[in-house]
């Protein structure tokens, strides 16, 4: 056996190096009997995995201010552990990746590759590619034309190719690299610039994935043609085999999975066997493919692309995507790393070409898509963002870089300048957009921010955010008690709100869309379907409700940004949002995800309307009011301040309902003779509206049966906490303002201990475990603007008639009245 240390670089790997093995050499007999355990194949292979691992992440970590792709810090973690940087000290590269090393490795990294292309072909939806039509067909075209012209040029200036290899394959493979986009790296930018959701965005990933297509295509025509010695008649017939495999898995194979999943009754979880058996078919594939002369990857991607969206994919992708994205994937991009050794390039000639090829391909690829754009009346400054956004990279270019380079085609100079090229091409994508574009916001400034300045006789929009299907029934209940109806009917859009992830599922799903009719193709998007589903059956059982679905994927420490302009766009009054917690069978609440609580907390900081968060007991389960079965007793806790005047408009929407009973209690603070007058202008204004609107409420109570009117006195926070607990428990919503204006004695206390200071005092109180209660609690904070001169605005403040006035007015609509006086021209009650 010869014992070989020699590290794994480009420069050191010839066509007669030999290493020998001994079949004992694949696990140690332990350190005890005198083994050396980085000897053996296995030991040696997981000290390799773990310290490619670490160097990823490492390097997300201190990249991660800067949000690069993570393929920048995978990349990196090679190149760290390469060569180009620990590898240069002799004893690191002999001890922790000798040349002996080079088959396990990239065995296992190829092994990752193959499942990881499986996904991507299991996760992508051809009929999108089918939908595109011309704009993003043209777009793609011609912008792989250019970037392929200075393909060529590179490959003449270079003249980097050995005589074996067939010059046509030599330009194809770099051809490919400078003019391929990779989707799933730029559904991630696009989804951080919040561009994912504008017609740019969309156009985007349309042409990125008919990008993709080509290049697959392109790729298996150059691994075809890189022996210039092959005959002609072999080539054909490598083609040939590729056009009948491709037949028969979508002829053969894919109606076989289909009655696959035909025969699995609904509902019902997919047998280990099944599932084995699908996975069995991905090395099968690839070994087919592998034979015929094409390469391993081809066949599982295609095998991936023939398996149904569903059920069945779903569960694949469940199983398989953290495990193979998350551990194996790296190895690819980390041996990519190992074979880049920067420092044995000829100096200031190898820069002097990156930096040549680097601007020359973003120039072709800005040019070729501003030229089409402009004959498709594409503005030109979204032309030329278009152009940029063309120029990502990412996984495809290093697959074809590594192909390449097996098949002799790319030499180590301009494989490692290519490694470099990639890398700065993706690193600058994402600040350059940035700083070029800004998306045009063309909104006109609207009033109606709140529930209490919305019209009554007017649409009323509501931006629902959904977190899981879980929310969906009490939210609603919670619409369906709000009063739709001829007058003023409710528009809700309903914001499915989705953690961005570094998942390529994740950035698949992105792309899905509602047109394609066909099953969910993760469980993301199988769960967006039953929202979707479940909000389209409330609003054909309900009349005078309107509801437009809608998707955001952020990041949830900007999950906000989405929230506060799709708000803003459609120019809702309020935001209902789920409470990061939810209630246990025990009655506990118990925290879902911590992460939820500072969306939450960013939104009431930056709304542009009014924010209720809603604390989820049920609300009278499952049970709804179109049934004629079921009634809901909602309750207004009133303390004074802009928050519960809107607490209090709510309240009054859903009492119109005929099934709902609204009782308002109104907390007054005992007055005692020594008690300090309040002077402050703003207290005076803010006290003045509190009074009117209980007045008015007072009025429509002592005529509206279906409103109850209580005034509770306290002294101080512990008397109120007191009246609270000892209410009846018949409520099924209590209505609670965040803050309470100038009532500070009458919740004093109540901030030092609670928990969750973004819901209030009261409503700390009333979504405790330790407050017993069934009801739900819907915590409301009103928006309040800024006029002229920066001082704060109420929200909803209009002119305000005399009492004297209203009873004049009530004199003259006898018995209900108030569904008059709450009309069009009221002006005494538009807080309403």
């Amino acid at each position: 056996m010869e014992k070989n240390t020699t590290m794994l670089t480009p420069s050191n790997v010839s066509d007669t190096t030999l290493i020998c093995y001994t079949p004992s050499m694949a696990t140690t007999n332990g350190i005890w009997q005198g083994d050396n355990p980085l000897n053996y194949s296995i030991p040696l292979f997981i000290l390799q995995l773990t310290l490619v691992v670490l160097a990823t992440r490492f390097f997300v970590f201190i990249l991660k201010p800067f949000n690069p792709p993570r393929v920048i810090a995978e990349i990196l973690g090679g190149l760290f552990l390469g060569p180009s940087v620990l590898g240069r000290d002799e004893t690191f590269a002999d001890i922790v990746f000798p040349l002996k090393s080079a088959v396990v490795l990239e065995t296992m990294a190829n092994i990752g590759l193959i499942y990881f292309l499986f996904l991507i072909g299991l996760e992508m939806d051809m009929s999108i590619v089918k939908q595109t039509g011309r704009k993003a067909m043209s777009i793609a075209i011609a912008g792989m034309i250019l970037p392929s012209i200075v393909g060529v040029g590179i490959s003449v200036v270079l003249n980097d190719i050995d005589e074996s290899v067939n010059e046509f394959s030599y330009v194809l493979y770099l051809s490919i690299v400078l003019s391929v986009t990779s989707f799933p790296v730029l559904a991630r930018i696009l989804t951080e610039l919040k561009l994912i959701n504008t017609e740019l965005g969309k156009l985007a990933l349309s042409t990125s994935l008919v990008n993709d297509v080509f290049a697959w295509v392109l790729l298996a025509l150059a691994i075809a043609l890189s022996e210039k010695n092959a005959s002609t008649l072999a080539s054909v017939w490598v083609v040939v085999s590729n056009v009948f495999f491709v037949s028969f898995c979508f002829l053969v194979v894919r109606p076989s999975v289909a009655l696959l999943i035909k025969n699995t009754p609904e509902g019902k979880p997919f047998s280990k066997f099944q599932i084995c058996v699908v996975l069995v078919g991905v090395m099968v594939s690839a070994f087919i493919t592998d034979v015929i002369g094409t390469h391993s990857i081809f066949g599982a991607f295609v095998y991936g692309l023939v398996i149904p969206s569903g059920p069945l994919a779903a569960a694949i992708i469940e199983k398989l995507e953290d495990f193979v994205s998350g551990l194996l994937l790296p190895l690819f991009y980390a041996i990519s790393g190992l074979k880049t050794n920067v420092m044995l390039t000829h100096g200031g000639r190898f820069w002097a070409f990156v930096f040549t090829i680097v601007p020359l391909a973003c120039f072709g690829k800005i040019v070729g898509t501003l030229l089409i754009s402009i004959l498709f009346d594409i503005p030109t400054r979204d032309g030329i963002v278009l152009g940029f956004l063309m120029n990502t990279k990412g996984l495809i270019e290093m697959i074809v870089l590594n192909i390449g380079r097996e098949q002799k085609v790319l030499g180590d100079e301009i494989f490692s300048i290519m490694i470099i090229v990639t890398l700065i091409m993706t690193a600058i994508i994402s600040p350059i957009v940035t700083l070029i574009y800004k998306p045009r916001k063309i909104l006109m400034p609207y009033r109606k921010r709140s529930i209490q300045s919305s019209r009554v006789d007017a649409e009323l929009r509501v931006l629902v955010c959904i977190h899981s299907p879980r929310n969906v029934p009490t939210i609603i209940n919670l619409l369906e008690a709000t009063n739709p109806n001829k007058m003023s009917p409710i528009c809700a859009y309903v914001l499915h709100l989705v953690e961005l992830t570094g998942r390529a599922s994740a950035m698949l799903f992105v792309h899905a869309t509602r047109q394609t009719g066909g099953p969910a193709l993760n469980k993301t998007q199988a769960q967006t379907e039953h929202i979707i589903t479940a909000f389209r059956n409330f609003e054909e059982h309900v009349s005078y409700v309107m509801v437009q679905p809608l998707t955001a994927v952020s990041p949830y420490s900007t999950m906000h940004e989405d929230i506060n302009n799709s708000a803003e766009e459609k120019r809702v009054a309020t935001i209902i949002i789920p409470f990061h917690k939810q209630q246990t069978v025990d009655g506990d609440m118990l925290e879902t995800n911590p992460a939820l609580r500072m969306v939450n907390h960013n939104l009431l900081q930056s709304a542009p309307c009014s924010v209720a968060i809603l604390v989820d007991r049920g609300l009278n389960g499952s049970s709804r009011l179109t049934s004629n079965k079921s009634s809901h007793q909602v309750a207004v806790l009133f303390f004074g301040g802009s928050d519960d005047r809107e607490s209090l408009s709510y309240g009054w929407r859903m009492s119109r309902h005929p099934r709902v009973k609204l009782t308002v209690m109104h907390f007054i603070q005992r007055k005692d003779a020594d008690d300090d007058q309040v002077d402050d202008q703003r207290s005076l204004i803010s006290n003045k509206l509190d009074q009117e609107c209980i007045n008015d409420m007072k009025m429509i109570a002592a005529n509206d049966e279906s409103v109850n009117y209580i005034e509770k006195v306290v002294s101080n926070g512990e008397e109120t906490i007191t009246t609270i607990r000892e209410m009846n428990n018949f409520n099924d919503l209590l209505i609670v303002g965040r803050s309470h204006g100038n009532s500070s004695a009458l919740t004093e206390g109540l901030t030092d201990w609670s928990e969750c200071p973004e819901l209030g005092g009261i409503g700390d109180l009333l979504a405790s475990s330790d407050f017993e209660t069934t009801a739900s609690v819907l915590v409301m904070h009103q928006y309040v603007g800024q006029g002229p001169d920066g001082e704060d605005v109420f929200a909803g403040e209009r002119p305000w008639q005399s009492s004297e006035n209203f009873n004049n007015m009530r004199q003259q609509h006898k018995g209900r009245y108030t569904d008059k006086i709450m009309g069009t021209n009221s002006q005494t009650s538009q807080f309403l």
